[in-house]
């Protein structure tokens, strides 16, 4: 071997320094204050990361690129051939003549039924009372043994618009069915992560103010239908000077209800207090006409194993 290939340089490895394994310190006080040490170092040079970036995306100005959105499953949502534009003709006029027409014309005025089914517990008995409490013109009736069937005829002769049934499983309420009386349809809902006004923390006092209703994200022809429903519960005029709101959200076919207060703290700030219940619904079926589980004519039935192919794929 030649003296200059032996006198060659070799290129040493570059050597890095391996963050710190907190997990061998036995000290359980160290370890805690090494961890969140860490943490905020790590805070640090992301924040130091985002104010570099915001500089140099100001220098650029006008020749900045695009913000970029982040990918999320509802805006990589399938095509859905149903969704529907509010506005479009074709809508308007089978808005005009479906069985809820009659409460958007203003010819009629909600007045809602609250049921449950039988030998409910108390956990049901006060989520019923609790729907009253929040739906204007609303009154609960506690049947025992009484048909349903029989019960929907006494409610329409007594001028009830819509009939609202909680199902009870278990010690706790667990689905909810919404039927629009005379001529339906009618809803059945998996209700899930129910929370009474008592369990949420600084929950406020309700008001008798007309609240307003707020929907989101009924896109397609079915949630337009089931946000009709919805809506179709509530006086036609609410009283914004009472900051009262009803909220609807629609994401990834779970429906979130939240009952809020806006407060203005200031003439820049605006919060919310949130006054209870709150619960989250998944629509399992929708149905004309008024509630008939036998011999009812279904519009849409959920079918998991047959139309939950993709994580994408949504309905409402």
């Amino acid at each position: 071997m030649d003296d200059d290939t032996s006198t060659m340089k070799q290129e040493e490895p570059v050597q890095t320094i391996p963050a710190p394994n907190i997990s061998r310190i036995r000290n359980k006080q160290l370890r805690t204050e090494m961890y969140r040490e860490m943490k905020r170092e790590k805070r640090k040079i992301k924040i130091a990361e985002k104010k570099k970036k915001k500089a140099e995306m100001e220098a650029l100005g006008d020749k900045a690129p695009p913000k970029q959105v982040p990918k999320t499953i509802e805006n990589m949502r399938v095509f859905d051939e149903t969704m529907v534009n509010p506005q479009d003709d074709e809508v308007l006029q089978d808005e005009a003549q479906d069985e809820m027409a009659s409460y958007f014309n203003r010819e009629t005025t909600p007045k809602i039924l609250i049921t449950s089914s039988d030998k409910i517990r108390n956990r049901t008995y006060k989520f019923c009372k609790e729907l009253k409490r929040i739906i204007p013109n609303s009154d609960v009736f506690f049947r025992q043994n009484a048909d349903l069937k029989k019960l929907i005829p006494e409610a329409v002769a007594r001028d009830y618009t819509d009939l609202i049934v909680v199902n009870d499983d278990r010690k706790v309420p667990n689905g909810m069915i919404i039927s629009h009386l005379p001529d339906g349809p009618t809803a059945h809902f998996k209700m899930t992560n129910v929370r009474l006004t008592t369990e949420i923390k600084h929950a406020g006092k309700l008001t008798g103010h007309m609240p307003e209703v707020i929907l989101n994200n009924f896109n397609t022809r079915l949630g337009h239908s089931v946000g009709r429903m919805f809506a179709a519960l509530f006086p036609h005029d609410p009283e914004f000077h009472g900051r009262r709101v009803m909220t609807f959200h629609n994401q990834r076919d779970f429906i979130f209800f939240r009952h809020h207060r806006y407060m203005f703290r200031n003439s820049k700030r605006v919060g919310l207090q949130e006054l209870g219940p709150r619960f989250t619904l998944k629509l399992r079926s929708l149905q004309k006409g008024a509630f008939d589980s036998k011999y009812g004519e279904y519009e849409w039935v959920h079918k998991r194993h047959e139309m939950e192919t993709s994580r994408r794929k949504f309905f409402l």
